[in-house]
């Protein structure tokens, strides 16, 4: 699969785990294990970079002795997965586009 279209699968993956409710870096992994491969070096620049663009907020709170940062989804990360739906809808009217020319 390409680099930068996985990128952008992933932040969006990354929003939708955070749309069921606020979490912290391990669970976000394993909720997307089962789509798509992560690992923590690859989710947390992605975290960092949707909290610089304002589509997830962090609250750092106390858990079994140490703090845990939890991460919770804006309504600029739920547009995001507006706009995402939106690019895939695009994307599969050119590829039935492009599926219908070969059976011509």
């Amino acid at each position: 699969m390409d680099a930068q279209l996985k990128k952008g699968l992933l932040d969006v993956c990354v929003l939708s785990v955070l749309r069921e409710g606020e979490s912290y870096g391990y669970k976000i992994i394993t909720d997307i294990a089962p789509y798509i491969a992560i690992s923590e070096s690859t989710l947390y620049p992605i975290l960092k970079r949707l909290e610089s663009t304002g589509a997830v907020t962090t609250q750092s709170r106390e858990y079994n002795g140490r703090l845990r940062k939890y991460y919770r989804i804006t309504e600029r990360g739920a547009e995001r997965i507006r706009e995402f739906i939106e690019d895939v809808r695009e994307f599969e009217r050119i590829y039935e586009f492009i599926c219908l020319g070969e059976k011509k």
